[in-house]
């Protein structure tokens, strides 16, 4: 008996991971546009956090042969997790964590920006990190030649963003593993910088398709065909946007640890640190050919491979070891993937059901945070049970500290 249910399609097979698991109409309509194409290599792998995204469905493996999809990487280039175990342990924690969160709030800038200018939450209001510098030290030269060809792209935040959390879903969190031992857990991505690129290269494929009269069942699904300069030039900017995106969660991790070691002089981390994207584009070899994988809201899962897969503040999150699932892509889910919109969630909660949720965590606990309740999320332990055959559970994690935007 196969994992996966098989989603009526005239298009390739959509195969998904979705047993117990809810998917609304529009994400399966998102599915079978997806699926039409023809340049779609083999199927639709669908991952049990399923749900409507703007551009492509979030929880799906699109995987192509001749083109790629600015939109189905989306504008959130590089999104994704990273996660260390410390040396502290439960019981060292003190009672009252208000005074950690606030010191990680004053570490990493979080929250919106100010439309270019430098004095608020969102970016480096002062000097940035020395480990941001080196990091943009190195990314410069790469900034440097998307921007040359394509001066529109152009973003004022590169270095400001660098070791910045945004907004939305992005947290910062301490959790427990069912040892007792303290893990930092971060979510984000190529901030400012990766939605500029995203952004005008999606509307460049969508400039293309209408200069060569092609029509699509969305047109957010305008693509850039192989060796198209469309194609040479986005290729150099993702994979710049990706690497972005992985150094802004190790500058975040850095400043995070700063803060605990202050509190833990003692502190040291393990072997066994997590930094994988699960919005991203990459080659790779599938079914004997090699070919362009975009995994939009999905972690990679080949055999052996580590990953996170968090739920929503007062739910449970997990790292997780992949199996290799050929049919999957080699591909799990990056969450629990959202039950409802976000104003759907502000509409059916109250903040008296979000204390109630988030009770036993200290983070924010106002009206702003409503929309990422763990209730506006699916369940995480269906989503778990749906996806058993992809990955195996390492650690489960209990959040006690959560830092949003």
């Amino acid at each position: 008996m196969s994992g996966f249910d098989l989603i009526e399609s005239d298009g390739r097979p959509i195969k998904a991971w979705t047993k117990g698991v809810p998917i609304e109409e529009s994400a399966l309509a998102q599915l079978r546009n997806v699926a039409s194409l023809p340049f779609i290599h083999s199927h639709v792998a669908v991952m049990p956090d399923v749900h409507w995204g703007k551009g492509a469905t979030v929880g799906s493996v699109i995987v192509t042969s001749g083109a790629i999809i600015p939109a189905a990487v989306g504008v959130d280039i590089g999104c994704g997790m990273m996660a260390v175990r410390t040396s502290i342990r439960a019981e060292q924690l003190p009672d009252n964590l208000s005074g950690i969160r606030s010191a990680i709030e004053a570490a990493v800038p979080h929250g919106r920006t100010d439309n270019g200018g430098r004095n608020d939450v969102g970016a480096h209001a002062g000097d940035p990190p020395d480990l941001a510098k080196a990091k943009w030290a190195e990314l410069a030269d790469g900034y440097a030649a998307v921007i040359d060809k394509h001066p529109k792209a152009a973003h004022p935040r590169g270095l400001g963003h660098l070791g910045t959390l945004g907004t939305g879903n992005h947290f910062i969190e301490l959790c427990l593993d069912e040892a007792g031992d303290v893990w930092v857990m971060l979510h984000s991505g190529s901030r400012g910088v990766g939605n500029r690129f995203g952004s005008y290269f999606i509307e460049h494929a969508k400039h293309d398709m209408r200069r060569w009269f092609i029509n699509l069942p969305d047109a957010d699904l305008a693509y850039f065909p192989e060796g198209s300069d469309g194609f040479v030039d986005y290729i150099r900017a993702v994979s710049w946007a990706q690497k972005y995106a992985a150094a802004n969660r190790e500058v975040m991790m850095d400043q995070v640890l700063g803060v605990l070691r202050a509190a833990f002089p003692d502190l040291w981390t393990t072997e066994s640190a997590v930094n994988c994207h699960h919005n991203y584009v990459t080659t790779e070899t599938h079914f004997g050919k090699k070919v362009f994988v975009t995994r939009k809201g999905a972690v990679r899962a080949g055999e052996g491979d580590l990953g996170i897969i968090p739920g929503s503040m007062g739910a449970r999150s997990f790292i997780v070891r992949g199996k290799g699932n050929a049919q999957s892509f080699c591909t799990c889910s990056h969450g629990a993937g959202r039950a409802m919109s976000r104003a759907e969630a502000k509409r059916r909660f109250s903040l008296d059901d979000h204390i109630a949720a988030t009770a036993g965590v200290e983070c924010r606990k106002d009206a702003e945070v409503i929309d990422e309740t763990p209730m506006a999320y699916k369940d995480i332990d269906a989503v778990m049970a749906a996806q058993a055959d992809l990955v195996e559970v390492v650690h489960t994690l209990r959040q006690v500290v959560c830092v949003k935007g």
